[in-house]
């Protein structure tokens, strides 16, 4: 394929709908064959290859601290004699008739000078249905993208970029029915609060199915699924607890814990090691001043992490429950439905029973094309959240429609609805996975994540390639996430491919062959891990397992 041949997409056209494509009785041979999901347990533990974090070679590690310290100083020098000659655009740094400023310079200077370069490249404006394609709404900018400018015109290009995992993001289908059955019944709103009048009987009844799905003796649904984690943690943990968390928590299981008033530790991204010299030196100091005891400790992780798409060790770390006294809370917003034969999440994935971990918290955002998150634990645990989480007391509820949503998908999920498939997205989300993962691998870009898992994250570093490549992606017809600091690392930025059940092996071959392009025009392929014809590591030079360099 030569460059600019496909700037656009004659086969991603309308129809959007991609249940068609999931339920079609004859799909393409994949080229990794993944058997149908068996519906049992099988123990699985995580293999070292599918957690290989490879550092970059010196002189990419080099020249990207140097782009980052050339940026930072051009944009201090821009700030000296701005604040000086065109005092205009720094109004609201400043104070105005006793008011103070809106914001201080050096709080806004990452937006203002790094952030701005590239605002192109982030909060694209869409419309229609984010499945297997995307429509975006083009923009442009007159004043180096302060503002930007609808054009008028539509664009339709592939879509990397949404959580839409097995492929329910979509306006046709069995969801898409029910669901406007129940608007017609229902309306589209709530009006109160759980603990008024805003529990209605599909939303008991669809906790229920939750519970059982999960594998729990109950359930709860809350509205929003950041809200799930910042007003559950304050419920269960306060003064004089203790929360244990991964160093790459997802902001809301931060948020959560600093409001609880807990004390926080942190130990090191996925590293069950770390995790027990924490929990030992914490266990025999006790609190800070008294070395009291813990009145109750609590390890916080996730089954899937969204940015470095590593699914958490936890077959180790409920070894530890065996040794250690602490209750695990598990966020299993990106795994629930994603992972395991039977969509059940990283218990399911590993071969774990559920009830091994105390507190399961979802989303519904991803797998179920839905809104609002869940906790599953045992009945006093779910029971004690809905008298005193915020967001459970004083929240509006989550509408019915959305519950309809999430009560259908889950029952397809479940294979109590549709027939198998349930089966088949997880049968093809889980080879889609793979052979886009191994893929990338082969073509030699750094890419870090279990090979199973739906984020894909590819190593960009330098902060000029973060824009570069969105751009290029854009060019050849495809939607993707870019990623940089603060979110990440300062020298691990990234573009994180979120893969679907919806897209078809042709959809990642065309994806394949644009990110070969466009990484051997930014120069990405800079992986020194050996690998055969089918991506199995056979050489390992310069990278680390689990944390640990291997020499």
């Amino acid at each position: 394929m030569g460059k600019g041949q496909r700037a656009h997409l004659e086969r991603f056209d309308p129809p959007l709908n991609s249940a068609d494509l999931i339920s079609a009785k004859v799909l393409d041979e994949p080229l990794y064959p993944v058997p149908a999901p068996p519906m049992k347990r099988t123990q699985r533990k995580p293999a070292d290859e599918d957690h290989i974090l490879e550092t970059a070679p010196w002189a990419v590690l080099i020249t990207t601290y140097l782009s980052y310290a050339i940026l930072i100083l051009f944009g201090h020098m821009r700030d000296f004699f701005g604040f000086r000659f065109r005092k205009e655009r720094y109004w609201q740094l400043k104070d105005h008739n006793g008011y103070a400023a809106i914001s201080s310079g050096f709080d806004t200077f990452y937006q203002r000078r790094l952030y701005a370069r590239i605002r192109d490249a982030f909060n694209r404006p869409i419309t229609a249905v984010p499945g297997r394609t995307v429509t975006l709404l083009e923009r442009t900018s007159k004043d180096q993208n302060r503002t930007f400018e609808l054009t008028g015109t539509k664009r339709e290009v592939l879509n990397l970029s949404s959580y839409n995992y097995l492929g329910f993001a979509q306006n046709t289908g069995p969801c898409a029915d029910a669901v406007e059955v129940t608007v017609k019944k229902f309306g589209i709103s709530s009006c109160s609060s759980r603990m008024e009048v805003g529990t209605t009987a599909m939303l008991v009844e669809t906790e229920a199915l939750v519970a059982r799905f999960i594998g729990h003796e109950a359930a709860i649904i809350i509205s929003m699924g950041f809200a799930t984690n910042s007003t559950t943690l304050p419920a269960l943990v306060g003064k004089g607890c203790l929360v244990i968390s991964d160093a790459l928590n997802h902001a809301s299981l931060v948020y959560g814990a600093r409001v609880s008033g807990a004390t926080i530790r942190v130990f090191k991204h996925n590293n069950v090691k770390d995790l027990e010299d924490v929990l030992r030196t914490s266990i025999s100091q006790g609190q800070p001043r008294t070395h009291r005891p813990w009145k109750k400790i609590l390890v916080v992780v996730e089954g899937l992490y969204s940015m470095e798409g590593s699914v958490c060790n936890l077959p180790e770390i409920v070894e530890l429950k065996k040794k250690y006294p602490f209750y695990l809370y598990l966020d299993e917003a990106h795994s629930i439905g994603a992972m395991g034969p039977n969509g059940r999440g990283v218990c399911d994935y590993f071969g774990l029973d559920p009830k091994d971990v105390d507190i399961m918290m979802g989303t519904f955002t991803k797998s179920f094309g839905a809104a609002g998150g869940y906790i599953a634990a045992r009945k006093e645990v779910v029971d004690h959240i809905r008298l005193h989480a915020h967001s459970s007391v004083y929240a509006e509820s989550i509408t019915t429609p959305v519950v309809q949503q999430i009560h259908t998908s889950m029952r397809i999920i479940m294979g109590e609805e549709g027939g198998d498939d349930g089966r088949r997205r997880i049968h093809i989300l889980a080879r889609n996975s793979r052979y886009f993962s191994t893929e990338l691998k082969k073509m030699g870009f750094i890419v870090y994540g279990d090979v199973e898992s739906p984020v894909i994250p590819l190593l960009l570093f330098h902060p000029a390639k973060i824009p570069a490549f969105s751009r290029e992606m854009l060019k050849r017809g495809i939607a993707v996430v870019v990623v940089g600091y603060p979110a990440t690392p300062i020298i691990t930025s990234r573009v994180r491919f979120c893969i679907s059940a919806a897209h078809t092996l042709e959809d990642l071959k065309f994806a394949l062959e644009a990110i070969s392009e466009v990484g051997d025009l930014l120069c990405l392929k800079v992986s020194r891990v050996k690998r055969n014809d089918e991506g199995e590591v056979v050489g390992k030079t310069g990278i680390r397992v689990w944390g640990n360099p291997i020499f």
